[in-house]
């Protein structure tokens, strides 16, 4: 899967998740840049974004990630 796919599938995970179908997610996102993006969304996030992708992440790779280009990065190297 390229990039923009899934920065496509990211983005509706965001609305999923957060309830705002305005959300579109690019590279330099972070968690300031989402009203309600704090540390209980942030699990809701990632074990949505870990089914949609039938992927795992490590507590040790989820803390390092900065922005939203650090998690697309992480998936792509998985998918």
């Amino acid at each position: 899967m390229g990039r923009a796919g899934i920065y496509e599938q990211l983005t509706q995970v965001f609305r999923d998740v957060f309830g705002d179908d305005s959300i579109k997610v690019t590279p330099e996102m972070t968690a300031k840049d989402v009203e309600g993006w704090d540390s209980l969304s942030n699990i809701r996030l990632i074990v949505t974004i870990e089914k949609t992708f039938k992927v795992k992440f490590t507590t040790s790779e989820i803390g390092k990630l900065e922005k939203v280009g650090d998690l697309a990065a992480l998936i792509e190297e998985r998918c």
